[in-house]
């Protein structure tokens, strides 16, 4: 029943992320995970057709974000993202991940997950591709260039891209 359940909130929720980014339907996606969910979301919050936001517990969205289309969002381990957040499209944030055992007669596949909360501070701009992992915080007024990978904390008002990203200089 558990995994009936979860495959019904699954496909619901690619319906209505699969809506056009009319301001009405915008308002119909952050009503589903307030009432599904209980995520905090703010004001005029910009859905693109595609995302896909899952499961939506643990979130908080601050007010005028823009998620492009084909952003990917997992909140299981906590997701804050602050105030005139601009997140480009396909890019990918993750709150969890496979836990790696000490043991090398341990199975990956069965030893569970670490979950860890990723903070946005106001003001960030994410770009096109970009993937944020488990822990993360970016500061205040940070660019992230596109296709960066984001493993470690990025200060206030810094730019930084690369593979994992650098910080290329400060704004």
């Amino acid at each position: 029943m558990k995994y009936l359940l979860v495959v019904l909130i699954e496909v619901i929720s690619s319906l209505v992320f699969l809506l056009p980014r009319f301001r009405l339907l915008n308002l119909l996606k952050s009503m589903y995970l307030r009432s599904i969910f209980r995520a905090k979301i703010g004001r005029r919050v910009v859905f693109y057709s595609g995302v896909r936001v899952f499961s939506g517990r643990n979130l908080i969205i601050g007010s005028d974000v823009d998620l492009a289309k084909g952003v990917q969002v997992y909140t299981d381990g906590g997701l804050e993202i602050g105030s005139r957040v601009l997140i480009g499209f396909n890019a990918l944030i993750v709150t969890g991940n496979h836990k790696i055992p000490e043991n090398k007669n341990d199975s990956i596949f069965f030893s569970g997950h670490d979950r860890k909360k990723v903070t946005i501070g106001d003001d960030v701009w994410i770009g096109g591709n970009c993937t944020i992992l488990p822990g993360v915080s970016i500061g205040k007024g940070a660019v992230v260039a596109a296709g960066s990978v984001v493993t470690k904390d990025i200060e206030e008002y810094s730019i930084v891209g690369g593979v994992p990203a650098k910080l290329i200089r400060k704004r």
